[in-house]
């Protein structure tokens, strides 16, 4: 299965070398030499919707439209018959302002907060089950030929996480093909990019597949079902939570990828398994991204 770091396939792609992202600091090593790193830099961006603010997110600071809209629909603020009139980002103040025909008020829903196990602290507003209750996922079929040829496409992307580190990649796909890869701090804040991009642009999810390297936890199983994505795949382990909720939801849900292995909690009976996993290249030292070593 040849994989080369070919980007013309995807819609966006991470640009490492984009400026404002990393800044070089110097430090000293275990020996005393001096080295200088690429550390990635954080920053706030605060979210309003209309007149009303939301939310201060710590973010690397791309895609900040996108990360708005994203995290307004994944806290059911945004609703599916929403005119959106505009997206204003002031890169002085640090602010976006989503703004809608919708008159919109969510003082009760902002007083109930829920922190969630996100890197970065992800802030969850209201019932996270809220609106869960009426999902059901499509019943769609998922090639293993595919998690591989994903897997390993996306381990070689040049990416912000391999120059630097310390940061969290997650990857909208359609079979064997990765489409939109965000990278950020906090796990929810790439996957709210995604859900960002999904939404400007009126891009359907029954088709999709959503890889990322971090844990599959409650958060990240609820808002790829509230999505409407029916597949869900990480590097990483499970919680026992997420893992249910995917079970009830119909999310077919796919951890532990590394090489020729992984572990399917939920949805094994829609996995065609088209591949001899020994078939499979083993994972390249070099190319392991983070959690390979659990």
């Amino acid at each position: 299965m040849a994989v080369d770091s070919d980007l013309s396939d995807f819609l966006i792609a991470p640009d490492p070398d984009r400026a404002g992202l990393t800044r070089a600091v110097e430090g000293v090593d275990q020996n005393g030499n001096a080295q200088m790193l690429s550390v990635v830099e954080e920053r706030p961006l605060t979210i309003f919707l209309n007149s009303q603010e939301i939310v201060t997110a710590m973010t690397i600071g791309d895609y900040p439209d996108y990360l708005a809209l994203g995290f307004l629909r994944n806290q059911g603020m945004l609703l599916d018959d929403d005119q959106i009139t505009g997206v204003d980002y002031d890169d002085d103040l640090e602010t976006v302002v989503v703004r809608t025909a919708r008159q919109t008020s969510y003082e009760d829903k902002l007083k109930k907060k829920t922190r969630t196990s996100g890197c970065a602290v992800g802030t969850v507003f209201g019932d996270m089950m809220e609106g869960l209750e009426t999902v059901r996922l499509p019943d769609v079929t998922v090639h293993t030929s595919w998690l591989y040829s994903l897997a390993a496409r996306i381990n070689r992307t040049p990416s912000l996480y391999l120059q630097a580190g310390a940061i969290h990649g997650t990857i909208l796909c359609q079979q064997d093909r990765p489409l939109v890869y965000m990278e950020d701090v906090g796990r929810h804040n790439a996957v709210d990019k995604i859900a960002g991009w999904m939404l400007q642009e009126q891009v359907g999810a029954a088709d999709k597949i959503l890889y990322t390297t971090g844990r599959l936890t409650s958060e990240m199983v609820i808002k790829t079902a509230m999505m409407g994505i029916p597949v869900l795949a990480s590097r990483s382990g499970f919680t026992a939570w997420g893992v249910e909720i995917a079970r009830e939801v119909g999310l077919t849900l796919i951890g532990r990828m590394r090489g020729q292995r992984f572990v399917c909690l939920s949805g094994n009976e829609r996995l065609i398994r088209d591949v001899d996993p020994a078939s499979v290249a083993v994972e390249d030292s070099k190319h392991r991204r983070k959690s390979a070593a659990e």
